[in-house]
């Protein structure tokens, strides 16, 4: 993710407006059409503001407790037609359960909690997790 970690700070991601575009122009370069979006943690900065105003443009979204979910509205949330897969730990006490209140008003959703993993559930329980990502992704038109 651009600015964070160890990468260079890049201007265009300091609004929504240049995350969502900086995202479109990643799905562009790699001529990606109606991908998957998988967005966890500090990547539902840019994922968000994706799904929110072009989420028509994807397959799929699957959401890994993420961060800025509280910036927006249950009405925003809820004329997203995007199927979406919640994924979250269930030791995941601080972002999970607030990404969970916000996104559940999405109306494609639905949820698969990982028993026993943390907030990167992925890395806790990869093999549950990849059984409910591939189950998800079985089912996408």
């Amino acid at each position: 993710i651009p600015g964070y970690g160890d990468s260079p700070p890049v201007e265009m991601v300091v609004t929504a407006q240049g995350r969502r575009t900086f995202l479109e122009h990643v799905f562009q370069e790699l001529g990606m059409q109606r991908p998957v979006l998988v967005s966890p943690s500090m990547s539902g900065r840019f994922a968000l503001p994706f799904l929110l105003a072009q989420g028509d443009q994807l397959a799929g979204f699957v959401p890994i407790a993420p961060v800025g979910t509280k910036d927006y509205t249950a009405e925003q949330y809820r004329v997203v037609q995007t199927p979406t897969l919640i994924v979250y730990g269930d030791r995941d006490t601080g972002l999970a359960p607030q990404a969970l209140q916000n996104l559940r008003h999405l109306p494609e959703h639905r949820v698969a909690v990982l028993p026993g993993a943390g907030h990167a559930c992925y890395l806790d329980k990869p093999e549950e997790f990849h059984q409910a990502l591939l189950g998800f992704l079985r089912q996408l038109k």
